[in-house]
């Protein structure tokens, strides 16, 4: 019913009235009552038994078909239909969706296929039954209660008795009105573990577990909890130096969904892509084929940033519970369908203790009855009730024993007994039964008694019988993030009209900066010392006279600005070196005091924080003696961007000119690498892997046999058989113990790398080559554990100095046998003790006239630099050690 009232505010009929409308009657229940459907009858879980309502109608429409043979799924959803109020389509498609988690169906036919996105064939044409493990652990009519169906023709149950953690197991999804739940798959044996501590008392912890495998990162979990994440990524690794090979989806994407988003990425120009295959049949395999020039792992890195080869995951832990959502999380499930399962058995327990006493009673009331003759005693009697009180009296002398009062059901059951097996009776046979009732009552009892020990039997037998199979497949790592701006593909032009102060990628017609992306951020100089970075964008006015423009870096320490500037139109010049590594986005910095008419007297940019020589050059003035001197930036400290500067001059200046370009004055680049991410680093997290300039290396062997030399990137990512990586010295030895499946021994080499840069094999190609040990140490220590032959004594260990064992050789030498005799297994030992040559770089140096010095920079104070530096000249030595000194 609806009412409507009117409310005259201003009392004058001929204004508009405004109308109020209340909902009343059946329109105001017909929304709660409609979403509480939805919840509870459709998208939302139970927490007793993990089923959605239409998925405990097909398993139990299956156990009413099932005699162990595949029915045609069309069958079982025309069955199902009788206790399902809806369409064939929603049965068979939550039917096709329990088939492909491959836990409780056993299917035959084409189900489609996870991996591709193909669908299942028609239900006419497939087939399924229920699986050893579904009949285990979902069905037990005796403890399972029952309800009417929807049209009150046939009964279903209430709830199935699952005694597993089936909604953690299989994952659960749903949407309801105002509603909706996402629950991750969990990996089966881990589950059973956790359900084992859980009973044992101990705190455990469970992670998702996809069918599509992948790696993911689960430091966001929070318990599977609304307002947690999971980042999940395709495996990406590099067949080739122009193919990557993608072998693992991340869950909820398919080979298809996977290779749209990367051809739209292509098309965008975020990365650049030459061809894709799909040859995707039971294992993935996508085979992104790459330009040449094109850095695999940056393209690796790219295809995490801007295609579906990562993506998030939100779970939300809601379920049914009493009919009303409940929110959890996965923890707080497991323990409580695990709990649940421990009832289960007990009430399994229980009802088999009946009817083993119910068996036990009434054997012994045969014994009784026939060992005692007392079915004589109902010869002459001519009414029912006179037998049933002949025997009943005929019993009581004998059944003191038993454990409950005999009832008219049992006389009755008695007088069934045929005359044949009255006959036939075998007291020992008899007792024997008895016996063995007896004892299962005991060992029920036993189970009743230590309920827990019992739960956790049945949980540890299901990890035998079901686990194998069912290792865990989802790689768990924590992600590095992405910097976009580092792997995007450099898709546009930049240009600079510099006179008029603009920039953008329209300005065709003027200079040409750089190649650029569209999510790049720009640095921008002008000549009266302003500095501001931007968005690109199509056209965009900085300042009239730009003198530098380029792609900003953040976080960018190794780009050092050198800069001369005169303060105000007749102040004094100063000279400072700054880096920028953040800054607020479309803000005007200036670079000077402020003061009007500065102006920059000298820029240069420098991405390597190079320190040239300069010449000042001063305008003829007065008395001034000293016209042109030479400043070196090495001079300079490095300070922040508002800092002042050094004094240069208090004269006016008529040009500064570059004398001499300089080298790096920054220290070496400490570089570490995070075991955890797998992923090197600059900012100090994992293991530190050494000080790296400009032409250092890194040296990486895997366990295949291959080693390499290669620059040291942040984007880098490695094999999963990396064995050791470290920073390359050139001279130092590598050596290897390996097995030759060719020759069918072992062998020792040692090596150094002959082309940087190139990945080679050191070991030989045979598919049973192997490699044992390799070490990197000066002097390596290996010790061989002998196989002992038969008839023989195993000989002792043996320890080896590679060092002297083989003299260095070139990398494809095949090496010295190791031994004759059978080897089992081969152990790197602590290295002898070596002190190491330490290798002196060019750019430790500094030339300052003809002396040689360690390069430094000398305490900053307000000085004149325009005071010339003393000539002094000084010997040098440099020790056996790298020790300079002076002197």
């Amino acid at each position: 019913m609806i009412e409507e009232e009117n409310d005259d505010l201003n009392n004058n009929p001929d204004e508009p009235q405004e109308t109020i409308t209340r909902v009343t009657g059946m329109y105001k229940d017909w929304f709660l009552d409609y979403a509480s459907y939805v919840i509870l009858e459709r998208a939302v879980p139970a927490i007793e038994d993990g089923f959605k309502p239409v998925q405990r109608r097909i398993m139990h429409s299956m156990k009413d078909l099932d005699d162990g043979r595949y029915n045609k799924v069309a069958n079982i959803v025309g069955h199902t239909m009788q206790y399902h109020p809806h369409g064939d389509a929603s049965i068979s498609d939550a039917m096709v969706q329990i088939g492909q988690k491959d836990l409780l169906i056993d299917t035959q036919g084409n189900w489609g296929n996870i991996l591709t996105g193909d669908r299942a064939a028609a239900s006419r044409y497939i087939e399924a039954r229920i699986s050893k493990f579904g009949l285990d652990v979902v069905f037990n009519p005796k403890i399972t209660e029952w309800q009417a169906s929807y049209d009150g023709r046939r009964k279903e149950p209430v709830n199935l008795p699952v005694m597993f953690p089936l909604l953690l197991a299989q994952g659960g999804e749903g949407i309801a009105v105002g509603l909706s739940t996402k629950i991750l798959p969990h990996n089966f044996i881990e589950l059973i573990d956790a359900s084992i501590k859980h009973l044992q008392g101990k705190r455990f912890t469970i992670l998702p577990d996809f069918p599509t495998a992948g790696i993911a990162d689960f430091s966001n979990y929070n318990d599977g909890n609304r307002g947690g994440k999971v980042r999940v990524r395709a495996k990406i690794s590099q067949l080739n130096k122009n193919t990557l090979i993608i072998t693992e989806l991340p869950f909820g994407t398919t080979t298809s969904s996977l290779i749209d988003s990367i051809l739209k990425a292509n098309d965008k120009g975020k990365i650049k892509v030459k061809k894709i295959e799909d040859n995707t049949a039971a294992e993935v395999e996508i085979l992104v084929h790459l330009p040449s020039g094109l850095s695999p792992d940056k393209t690796i890195d790219a295809l995490y940033a801007f295609t579906s080869c990562e993506s998030s995951i939100s779970p939300l832990g809601c379920v049914i519970e009493d009919n009303k959502p409940l929110f959890i999380g996965v923890t707080e499930m497991l323990r409580r369908s695990t709990d649940n399962t421990v009832q289960l058995l007990k009430q399994e327990l229980e009802i088999k203790l009946r009817e083993f006493e119910e068996q036990w009673h009434f054997a012994s009331l045969e014994r009784i009855f026939i060992e005692n003759r007392i079915y004589r005693d109902i010869e002459e009697e001519e009414t029912w009730e006179g037998v049933i009180n002949a025997i009943d009296k005929g019993l009581k002398p004998h059944v003191k024993h038993l454990k409950r009062a005999i009832t008219t059901e049992d006389i009755t059951r008695l007088t069934e007994i045929r005359i044949k097996r009255i006959s036939k009776f075998d007291i020992d046979k008899a007792q024997q039964k008895i016996d063995a009732l007896e004892d299962q009552i005991a060992e029920v009892k036993h189970h009743l008694e230590h309920l827990i020990d019992y739960a956790i039997a049945y949980f540890t037998r299901l990890k035998k019988d079901y686990g194998a199979g069912k290792e865990r497949k989802t790689e768990i790592r924590t992600f590095n993030d992405v910097d976009a701006t580092k792997v995007i593909i450099r898709n546009t032009k930049l240009y600079v009209n510099r006179e008029e102060g603009f920039i953008g990628t329209s300005l065709r017609r003027n200079e040409y900066v750089a190649d650029c992306s569209d999510i790049d951020d720009i640095i921008v100089f002008t000549k009266e010392g302003k500095m501001m970075i931007t968005k690109v964008d199509s056209k965009t006015f900085i300042g009239k006279d730009i003198i530098h423009v380029a792609v900003f870096k953040k976080k960018d320490k190794r780009t050092i600005y050198n800069v001369i500037y005169r303060d105000g139109r007749k102040g004094p010049s100063y000279i400072k070196r700054f880096a920028v590594t953040s800054i607020t986005r479309d803000r005007a910095y200036d670079l000077t005091n402020g003061n009007k008419g500065s102006v920059m007297l000298y820029f240069s940019a420098n991405p390597n924080g190079e320190a040239e020589v300069v010449t000042i050059n001063l305008r003829q003035a007065g008395s001034i003696k000293k016209l042109k001197w030479d400043i070196d930036f090495a001079d300079i400290l490095i300070k922040g961007r508002v800092s002042k500067g050094n004094l240069v001059t208090k004269y006016p200046v008529k040009r500064v000119e570059l004398k001499e370009k300089g080298v790096s004055t920054l220290k070496p680049r400490k570089i570490w690498f995070d075991d955890t991410v797998q992923r090197l680093n600059v900012d100090g997290r994992g293991e530190l892997v050494g000080e790296f300039r400009g032409e250092d290396k890194l040296l990486i062997i895997n366990q295949s046999g291959k080693v390499k030399t290669v620059t040291p990137e942040v984007t880098m990512h490695f094999d999963d058989d990396m064995i050791a990586m470290e920073k390359w010295i050139p001279k130092k030895p590598i050596s290897a113990v390996y097995f030759n499946g060719e020759k069918d021994m072992y062998y020792v080499k040692r090596f150094l790398i002959e082309q940087e840069g190139k990945e080679e094999s050191f070991i030989s190609e045979n598919p049973k080559s192997q490699l044992e040990i390799v070490s990197t140490d000066w002097k390596p220590m290996a010790e061989i554990v002998f196989a002992k032959e038969r008839g023989k004594d195993r000989k002792d260990n043996l320890e080896i100095n590679l060092e002297e064992f083989i003299s260095i050789k070139g990398i494809s030498a095949l090496g010295n046998q190791l031994t004759k005799d059978k080897v089992n297994q081969v152990n790197l030992l602590t290295p002898l003790p070596y002190d190491a040559p330490k290798e002196v770089h060019a750019d430790d140096l500094e030339v300052v006239g003809e002396t040689e010095v360690m390069a430094g920079n000398p305490e900053e104070a307000d000085i004149d630099l325009s005071k010339s530096k003393s000539d002094s000249k000084n010997d040098l030595e440099i020790d056996d050690e790298g020790q300079i000194t002076l002197f």
